[in-house]
C-alpha cells in the first residue's frame, strides 16, 4: 500500500466524523498546552528569581545569627530570633582581603503614618555603605550619611511603593516631609529609584534609616540583624565567604564550625535554593498537567476501538481482495498517529498562545523553549503510537469471512 494511499485514507476516515475526531484530539491539546505553558511559567519565573536576585547587590554575601538546622541536628538558635552579630564585626570583616565594602541592617516591619495614612512596612536600619552593597540607586535627596549614623538622627530614606502608599499617587516635593514610625518622627531625606521585588523582599516598600537610631530607638540593643558583604569580583567570592567564617568564629571563641551561631550564604547558595524549588513546583506542575495527555490517548484507543467495530465489513473487504495484515495495521496505526500530531500542534500553538498572554499582561515573562515544543511532538507520537497500536492490531487480526458477515 502507498504512502499516498494511506494518507488520502486516513484524511477520509477522520474526516468523515469531524466532531468525535475533534473531541478525541481534546484531551492530547489541553495536555500539551498545559505541560507547554507550565514549562514556559517555571523557565520564566527561575529567570525572574535570578535576575532579581542578582539586583540585590554584586557578588553578594550575606551573613545572618543563629545556624540553620542540619541533618541530625536539633535547631539552637532559629535565624532572625537570634542575636549574635554586632557592628565590631562589621568592622571585623572589612579587613578580609577580598572585601569591597560591608553593610549591617536592624530590620523590622512597623505601622508608618503620614498626614492621615499609614502603611505596615520594613523598617531597616542601615549604614551608608547599604546603598553600595545592595546597588540601591537615589531617585530624590540623599542616602544615609555617616554623620545620621554618628549622631543618631531621625531621619528616613523611603520607596517609592512607600511614598504612594503615604502620599497618594504622583505625589510631589515629598523629600523635607515627616513621617512617624511607631509615633517617632522621622524627616524624609530622600526617596530611591524604583527597583523592583527580589522574591524575599521588595527594597520600593522600604523605609531606611540610620542603624544607631534603629538601635536605640527599636531594638534596643547593639546587635544586627544581618551583615552584608561586597565581595571585589565573583573569582573571589567563594574565598571571601571562607574567611568570613573564619573570622567571625575567632571573634565569637567558637572552636567548633558545627556551632557557629551565625550562618553564610552567597548569591550563588541562593540562586541555587530559590531555581531548585520553582524546578520542582514547575515539575509537579507538568506532571499534574500531563495526566490530562494520558486521558486524550485513552481516548484515542477508544475511538479507534470504536472506527475498528465500525469498519469491520471494510477491513474483511480489503483483505479479501488481497491487503495483507501488515497494511490494515498501519493503517489504522497512522489514523491514531495522525490524530495525536494534530493535537500536538493544536496544544502547541495553545500554549504559546496562553504564555504570550502571561507576558503581555506583564504577571511572568514567561518563556517557551525549544526543548518543551519537540517533547511534546514526541509525546504526541508516543501517544498516538502506544494508544493505537492495540487498535491496529485487533483490525489486522480480524478473520475476512467473519468480517464480511458481520452487521
Amino acid at each position: 500500500m502507498k504512502t499516498k494511499d494511506i494518507l488520502e485514507e486516513t484524511i477520509m476516515a477522520l474526516s468523515s466524523n469531524k466532531v468525535r475526531s475533534g473531541l478525541t484530539m481534546l484531551g492530547i491539546i489541553i495536555g500539551i498546552a498545559s505541560v507547554i505553558a507550565m514549562t514556559a511559567i517555571g523557565t520564566g519565573a527561575q529567570n525572574s528569581i535570578s535576575a532579581s536576585i542578582q539586583s540585590i547587590g554584586s557578588n553578594l554575601i550575606i551573613v545572618s545569627p543563629g545556624a540553620p538546622r542540619g541533618v541530625g541536628q536539633q535547631v539552637r538558635q532559629e535565624r532572625g530570633s537570634a542575636k549574635t552579630l554586632t557592628l565590631a564585626d562589621v568592622e571585623a570583616l572589612k579587613t578580609i582581603s577580598g572585601v569591597k565594602s560591608v553593610t549591617a541592617e536592624v530590620s523590622s516591619r512597623y505601622q508608618v503614618t503620614a498626614k492621615g495614612t499609614n502603611t505596615n512596612t520594613t523598617v531597616d536600619g542601615v549604614t551608608t555603605d547599604y546603598s553600595i552593597v545592595r546597588n540601591l540607586e537615589m531617585g530624590e535627596g540623599n542616602f544615609i550619611t555617616d554623620q545620621n549614623n554618628q549622631s543618631g538622627a531621625k531621619v528616613a530614606v523611603i520607596g517609592p511603593t512607600v511614598v504612594i502608599d503615604l502620599f497618594g499617587e504622583g505625589a510631589t516635593d515629598i523629600v523635607g516631609q515627616s513621617i512617624k514610625i511607631k509615633s517617632i518622627q522621622f524627616k524624609v531625606i530622600g526617596i530611591t529609584k524604583a527597583k523592583g521585588g527580589t522574591g524575599f523582599q521588595n527594597p520600593d516598600d522600604m523605609i531606611y534609616i540610620p542603624l544607631t537610631t534603629a538601635q536605640r530607638y527599636f531594638s534596643g540593643d547593639q546587635y544586627v540583624s544581618s551583615i552584608s558583604v561586597a565581595a571585589t569580583s565573583s573569582d573571589v567570592t567563594t574565598q571571601v565567604q571562607t574567611d568570613i567564617t573564619t573570622k567571625l568564629l575567632d571573634r565569637h571563641h567558637i572552636s567548633n564550625p558545627t556551632l557557629a551561631d551565625f550562618n553564610t550564604m552567597n548569591q550563588a547558595d541562593i540562586i541555587k535554593t530559590a531555581s531548585s524549588v520553582t524546578g520542582t513546583f514547575t515539575m509537579l506542575l507538568s506532571a499534574i498537567a500531563g495526566i490530562s495527555l494520558l486521558v486524550g490517548g485513552i481516548g484515542i484507543m477508544n475511538m479507534m476501538l470504536t472506527s475498528v467495530t465500525e469498519r469491520t465489513k471494510e477491513i474483511g473487504l480489503r483483505k479479501a481482495i488481497g491487503a495483507k495484515r501488515r497494511d490494515v495495521n498501519i493503517q489504522f496505526l497512522v489514523e491514531a498517529v495522525m490524530l495525536t500530531f494534530i493535537g500536538g500542534v493544536l496544544g502547541v500553538i495553545l500554549g504559546w498562545g496562553v504564555s504570550f498572554a502571561i507576558t503581555s499582561l506583564g504577571i511572568l515573562e514567561a518563556q517557551v523553549s525549544l526543548s518543551s515544543v519537540l517533547l511534546a511532538f514526541g509525546v504526541s507520537a508516543f501517544i498516538g503510537i502506544v494508544f493505537g497500536y492495540y487498535p491496529a492490531q485487533r483490525a489486522s487480526k480480524l478473520n475476512p469471512i467473519e468480517a464480511l458477515r458481520y452487521e
